[in-house]
């Protein structure tokens, strides 16, 4: 009595207790839920918000000021602007500093597990020349390689016959009657 193979309900996925329009239902409420506490969570960072800036920077009274007054005031707002610039500007320093840290001991780290960090390779075109060269084998790709390179041929400069001077005296004078007129002379 041979069944054959079974199939184990333990493999696939459980049946569910709740119908398809009940988790349907409960997915939708839940959903309609945290939309609402989202937005509740919103609505309680902008007034949150609004009170630190009231608190911080309260808002100006500018009517009934002189024109020296609202010099000082000028003066003083750009004063506080500074030094909230300079409050800024360390900040930002010490932030980069700090992520450069975690970032070199996330690198001690991966280090040390022995797992490395593949640098990003650049792209190389190859040519399917390259392709089926690099497959094979590497003496063959050094013939080839020589194989190809350009040939260039270079003019043999035409070399003058270095002979005795004496002998081409005469060749060389240019005027063959006046030369024997001189040896004549003499």
């Amino acid at each position: 009595m041979s069944e054959g193979p079974r199939k184990s309900r333990s493999r696939s996925k459980p049946k569910s207790n709740y119908s398809a329009t009940r988790r349907l239902m409960l997915k939708t409420k839940l959903l309609r839920k945290a939309e609402s506490l989202l937005e509740k969570e919103k609505e309680q960072k902008r007034i949150e918000r609004e009170n630190t800036l009231n608190e911080r920077a309260p808002p100006l009274k500018l009517s009934g000021l002189s024109v020296q007054e609202l010099q000082e005031l000028c003066k003083d707002l750009h004063h506080k602007i500074d030094i909230v610039d300079e409050a800024r500007y360390d900040l930002s320093i010490k932030v980069a500093r700090n992520d450069m840290e975690i970032q070199s001991l996330h690198q001690k780290i991966y280090e040390l597990k022995g797992k490395m960090k593949r640098p990003k390779l650049k792209r190389v075109k190859k040519s399917a020349d390259d392709v089926l060269g690099a497959m094979t084998d590497n003496k063959l790709m050094k013939t080839d390689f020589k194989a190809n390179l350009k040939t260039v041929k270079k003019e043999e400069e035409k070399k003058e016959e270095v002979t005795d001077w004496r002998k081409n005296v005469e060749a060389m004078s240019g005027m063959e009657g006046r030369k024997k007129i001189f040896d004549a002379g003499q």
